[in-house]
C-alpha cells in the first residue's frame, strides 16, 4: 500500500505562531496568494448586503470575493427560520421597510406583497399597526425571493468563492491575508490565500447554545432525540405527538419560544391532539416593566412584549444618537435597559394560550432547572428550582430549548485568531469591539482595514446589528468609509436615483 502524498501549501508552525506575515513566509509554505482588494467572510446575509452596497456604490465584481462554505446568503437564515417553526409561508420578525435586498427600503415588503396577492389587508394593516391590528411583518419566502433576485443582479455568484476561512493575520507592509480552506479536490493545495487592503467579517453566531443541565443530560444519555434545541432538526417531535398523547416542556421566552408554541397548539387543535405543554421561564414577566417610564415594555403570563428586537429608536432615533455617545459601563447599562428577552404580542396565540389555560392543558411556571433525569418509565424528569428555592419535578415525554444561539466569540475560530493575533478587542457585553463605522479596533495594518457586522458585535455603538435593518446600516457604514478611503465613489443623490430605477426594473448594476 503506497500511502498519498501530503497535500502541497500548509500553514507552517512559523505561520501560526506569528501576528503578522510577509508575503515570502506565505509564499514559502506553498500557500498560493490571490489578491482581491475587498473580501468578505461568511456568506451570509451580513456579507450579502454589504457586497451590495458596494456594487451599488460601483465597485466591480473583480474587485470584490465572497468567501463561504454555503452556496447562497439566505441558506442558514433559511434553516434558522424553517427548523425553529418559520416556513416560507409563516411571518418573521421584522419590519416591512427592513428590506436586505433593496437599501433604499421602497417599495416595503408590505406593498410588494399587497400588490402580488392584489391585496389591500396588508396596506390596513401598516396603516392601523400596532393599536388596531399586529405589527405587519414579511413572510419568510417573500424575503428569500427578494434576496435570490438582487443577488442574481449583482452578479453575487460571480464574487463566491466556496470553502472554510480558517483565519486573517496583519499582513507586514498593510493589509491582510485572508487563509481558505477550499473544498476537498477542487485546489492542488491544502490552503488558499487572499491578500487584500480591506476584510469584513459577517461570520454570525458560533453555533448552538445548550443550558448546561441539557447538555449534560444529552451527553451522559447520549439521547439526541427527546432533548432538542429549537435551532436544530426536531421534526420528529411533533410527529410524535401526532401518533400518541405526550408532555412537551418549552424552555424560554423568546420569539422561538412563541413560535414552537404556536405549532404545538395549531397541531394540538387541527388533528385534535391531548398534547400536554409545561412552559419554563427563566424569569416571569407578570405586567408592565422596564428601568423607567421612558422605557417599560408591556408583559404577561411570562412574557415580555415587543413588537422588535429593539426600540425602534435604536435605528434612527434618540436611542441611536445616545448610544453612539458612550463608553464602556455606561453603555453596557443602556444595552441592559433596552435589552432582554421578548417577544410580540401576537393576537393569535394569545387566544390559543388563553384557551390552553381555561383548559389545563398549557402550564407556564418560573424556574431554574437543576438537573434533568430519566425516570423509572423512561420518561424524562426536570428538577425546577422556584424563586423560592422550592424544588419541583416535572414529567415530560419530550424538552424544547428556545433559549437561542451561542454568542460567545471565543467559539469562533476566526474570531478567537483575531483576538489572539489581530489586535482585536472586547467590547463591554463581549464581543469584537468596533468603531461606529464598523471598523474593528486593534486591528488595522497599513492602509488596510477589517471590518465586522451581525451578531459578533453587539454591544457596540449601535445596538440593532443582528437585524435586516441592522445589517443595512452598518454596510452603508463601512461603503461610506471606504468612499472616503478612496476604494470607491461616494453615493450621491443622482447615483442613488438611477441605482434604485435599475433595481426597480431587475436591470444589472
Amino acid at each position: 500500500m503506497h500511502s498519498s502524498p501530503p497535500i502541497r501549501g500548509d500553514l507552517t508552525p512559523e505561520l501560526l505562531q506569528t501576528s503578522q506575515w510577509t508575503d515570502e513566509q506565505v509564499s514559502a509554505a506553498g500557500i498560493p496568494i490571490h489578491d482581491i482588494p475587498f473580501v468578505t467572510v461568511g456568506g451570509g446575509i451580513g456579507s450579502f448586503v454589504t457586497v451590495d452596497y458596494l456594487r451599488i456604490y460601483g465597485v466591480p465584481t473583480d474587485r470584490m470575493r465572497v468567501l463561504s462554505n454555503i452556496d447562497t446568503p439566505w441558506e442558514t437564515y433559511e434553516y434558522l427560520t424553517r427548523v425553529s417553526q418559520i416556513p416560507r409561508p409563516e411571518r418573521i420578525r421584522s419590519d416591512s421597510s427592513s428590506r436586505p435586498d433593496n437599501l433604499w427600503g421602497f417599495p416595503s415588503y408590505a406593498l410588494e406583497e399587497a400588490w402580488r396577492e392584489k391585496r389591500l389587508s396588508h396596506l390596513w394593516q401598516i396603516a392601523t399597526e400596532p393599536i388596531l391590528n399586529d405589527y405587519w411583518t414579511p413572510r419568510a419566502g417573500t424575503v428569500f425571493r427578494g434576496l435570490e433576485r438582487e443577488a442574481k443582479r449583482i452578479s453575487y455568484w460571480d464574487m463566491l468563492v466556496k470553502g472554510q476561512v480558517r483565519m486573517v493575520r496583519k499582513r507586514v507592509g498593510g493589509g491582510y491575508f485572508t487563509i481558505l480552506t477550499p473544498p476537498d479536490g477542487l485546489s492542488e493545495t491544502r490552503r488558499v490565500a487572499f491578500r487584500s487592503q480591506y476584510v469584513h467579517l459577517a461570520v454570525g453566531y458560533p453555533g448552538l447554545k445548550f443550558l448546561p443541565d441539557l447538555q449534560d443530560f444529552r451527553e451522559r444519555h447520549r439521547d439526541y432525540t427527546r432533548v432538542v434545541n429549537a435551532y436544530e432538526r426536531h421534526e420528529h417531535v411533533y410527529e410524535a405527538l401526532k401518533t400518541r398523547p405526550g408532555v412537551v416542556m418549552v424552555r424560554g421566552g423568546g420569539i422561538v419560544a412563541s413560535r414552537v408554541l404556536q405549532r404545538l397548539m395549531d397541531d394540538r387543535e387541527e388533528f385534535g391532539l391531548q398534547t400536554q405543554i409545561v412552559h419554563i421561564f427563566r424569569t416571569f414577566v407578570t405586567g408592565s416593566h422596564g428601568p423607567n417610564v421612558f422605557m417599560r415594555r408591556k408583559g404577561g403570563h411570562g412574557w415580555a412584549y415587543q413588537g422588535f428586537n429593539y426600540p425602534k429608536s435604536v435605528w434612527g432615533g434618540q436611542l441611536k444618537a445616545r448610544m453612539r455617545k458612550l463608553e464602556g459601563e455606561d453603555r453596557k447599562k443602556l444595552y441592559q435597559d433596552i435589552g432582554g428577552t421578548n417577544t410580540p404580542k401576537r393576537r393569535r396565540w394569545q387566544q390559543q394560550m388563553a384557551k390552553g389555560r381555561r383548559e389545563n392543558w398549557y402550564h407556564a411556571f418560573q424556574g431554574m432547572v437543576d438537573k434533568v433525569e430519566p425516570g423509572p418509565d423512561g420518561r424524562l424528569i426536570s428538577h425546577v428550582r422556584s424563586s423560592n428555592g422550592r424544588i419541583q419535578q416535572y414529567v415530560s415525554d419530550f424538552i424544547i430549548d428556545c433559549t437561542g444561539l451561542e454568542a460567545d466569540i471565543a467559539e469562533h475560530r476566526v474570531l478567537a485568531d483575531l483576538l489572539q493575533h489581530g489586535g482585536a478587542e472586547r467590547n463591554p457585553l463581549g464581543r469584537l469591539e468596533v468603531e461606529r463605522h464598523f471598523e474593528v479596533k486593534g486591528t488595522a495594518s497599513g492602509d488596510g482595514a477589517l471590518y465586522a457586522s451581525g451578531a459578533a458585535t453587539l454591544g457596540g455603538y449601535f445596538p440593532g446589528v443582528d437585524t435586516f435593518l441592522g445589517l443595512q446600516i452598518a454596510a452603508q457604514e463601512i461603503a461610506d468609509d471606504l468612499a472616503r478611503r478612496g476604494f470607491c465613489k461616494k453615493m450621491g443623490p443622482f447615483r442613488s436615483t438611477s441605482q434604485w430605477f435599475k433595481w426597480a426594473f431587475n436591470k444589472a448594476v
